[in-house]
């Protein structure tokens, strides 16, 4: 009986039904959409921070350089070149390898990191920055004058040549690339498990010491580097092992190499410019910083946190509005449509007033009659739902199918410690880096879930409205109204 009458009066209202069903459906859909959209936000920043800071890396712990003034000031770098006898103009080449953006910390600050409360695992590394400089100089060619080029001398002797040099100089170029020293015995955090390899191999944990190099592809491609390739660092020449693809599409340095052969070649022997810490439970990332800045004084402790809030760029901005502008959108179309349900219920209820007045002097209980205007609603409410989840699945499919380009634009710092090179990012640039990413609307089984929830919640939110004012209706007055 339920069921038919509840059947019965849904079709015979259609169109009222339509109505509350599609406010619902819109306000359940766009909740989706916005969800989607921030979630894929968050992998678009997640997979900026890669390239960054390297995956199974929750923090890092870094000095920052001194400040170049003074006597403190860092020592420019020099360049000497051979002088060279023999008349055949040769090639001169010096190479400057220097740590980049940090002050150096001694490796056994790694172990005292590591026991740390908190600290699953720690990792050392060292960036630096080769300038190489190669090139030859030109000998100039002595031009006698036109009278001979000799005077005569006291006496009536003669004199030295005379004349002038013409031509020669210098004609050299520079290069400029970094260099990361990795831990190879520990290949699970750090900057180089935020790329992939796409051609050789990764580093054995025996070649501690080996004169091996993985290169970056972009890197590699612009130098025509491959697999079995020699790379020549100040002097020491290293052979390429693998290629390596960054996922964010830049890398965080061109070269890789042992990180014993990158404070040999440095002479930063039992040095490392970054470590690498992994949290052993993620909820206490914010306590195990602290810890680490009481214990380890003179350190500066960079999360992950601290890295999204360099991240700025159009990324940023659609992040902001997703997360404040659409959330609160959301929830306004949400409350307008769950009212916009119960006043529509409420108002279907006063027009009904003479039929349900008929039901009770038939004999039912207010109770049945608020179950039946309760399941009226909650019907809606589903259709609602089931209506809202196909719009929002649609939404974002169309959000991921166009996939928008997002810009992300990571600040610069150098060796003042802030911007990417700042965060614990091996041997970046100091310039300001941006970065592309295609955006993407994943939708996960817990916004569906959210999307039923709020489709039950407009349900019953209408059919509140309608069962309060269907339980306070008396048969004999409801049968006096005519409508």
């Amino acid at each position: 009986m339920f069921f038919t009458y509840l059947r019965r009066e849904l079709r015979r209202r259609r169109k009222a039904a339509l109505v509350v069903a599609s406010g619902l459906a819109l306000g359940i859909a766009l909740v989706i959409v916005v969800n989607s959209v921030s979630s894929g936000m968050g992998k678009a920043q997640d997979k900026v921070l890669e390239s960054l800071y390297g995956l199974g890396t929750d923090m890092t712990v870094t000095k920052a350089a001194p400040a170049q003034s003074g006597d403190n000031a860092q020592q420019r770098p020099r360049f000497n070149f051979d002088a060279q006898d023999s008349d055949s103009d040769a090639e001169q080449s010096s190479d400057i390898v220097m740590p980049q953006g940090f002050q150096t910390l001694a490796a056994s600050t790694v172990t005292k990191v590591g026991e740390q409360n908190g600290v699953s695992d720690a990792v050392g590394g060292l960036s630096l920055q080769v300038i190489k400089v190669n090139g030859q100089f030109t000998r100039g060619q002595f031009q006698q004058n036109g009278d001979g080029g000799r005077q005569g001398g006291p006496g009536g002797g003669t004199g030295q040549p005379q004349g002038e040099v013409q031509g020669g100089g210098a004609n050299f170029d520079v290069n400029n690339y970094s260099v990361y020293g990795t831990d190879v015995t520990k290949l699970t955090a750090g900057p180089l498990t935020s790329s992939k390899i796409t051609s050789g191999r990764t580093f054995k944990p025996t070649e501690t010491d080996a004169k091996v190099v993985v290169a970056d592809s972009a890197y590699a491609k612009e130098k025509e580097l491959k697999v079995g390739s020699t790379v020549t660092i100040k002097k020491v020449k290293f052979k390429v092992i693998g290629i390596a693809t960054a996922d964010s599409g830049d890398a965080a340095a061109n070269l890789y190499i042992p990180l014993k052969q990158a404070q040999t070649i440095s002479d930063q022997k039992n040095k490392v410019t970054t470590i690498y810490v992994k949290a052993t439970d993620s909820q206490q990332i914010g306590t195990v910083k602290s810890t680490i800045q009481k214990n380890i004084s003179g350190t500066t402790v960079t999360t992950s946190a601290d890295l999204a809030d360099t991240v700025s760029g159009s990324l940023s901005t659609a992040s902001d509005l997703a997360t404040s502008v659409g959330k609160w959108l959301s929830i306004a179309v949400l409350v307008a449509a769950f009212l916009v349900a119960g006043l529509l219920t409420s108002s279907a209820v006063s027009r009904r007033v003479r039929e349900f007045g008929t039901l009770k002097a038939l004999g039912w209980r207010s109770g049945r009659v608020t179950r039946q205007v309760v399941g009226e609603a909650m019907v809606n409410g589903l259709l609602g739902g089931a209506l809202g989840i196909a719009l929002g699945l649609a939404g974002a499919y169309v959000v991921t199918a166009i996939s928008p380009t997002l810009e992300a634009q990571l600040g610069g710092g150098g060796g003042g410690g802030n911007g990417p090179g700042g965060f614990g990012g091996p041997g970046r640039q100091a310039a300001a880096r941006t970065l592309d990413v295609a955006l993407t609307a994943p939708v996960s089984a817990t916004t569906v879930a959210i999307a039923v929830g709020l489709a039950v919640a407009g349900g019953l939110i209408a059919g509140a409205f309608g069962g309060w004012r269907a339980s306070r209706l008396r048969p004999a007055d409801a049968l006096r109204r005519v409508e």
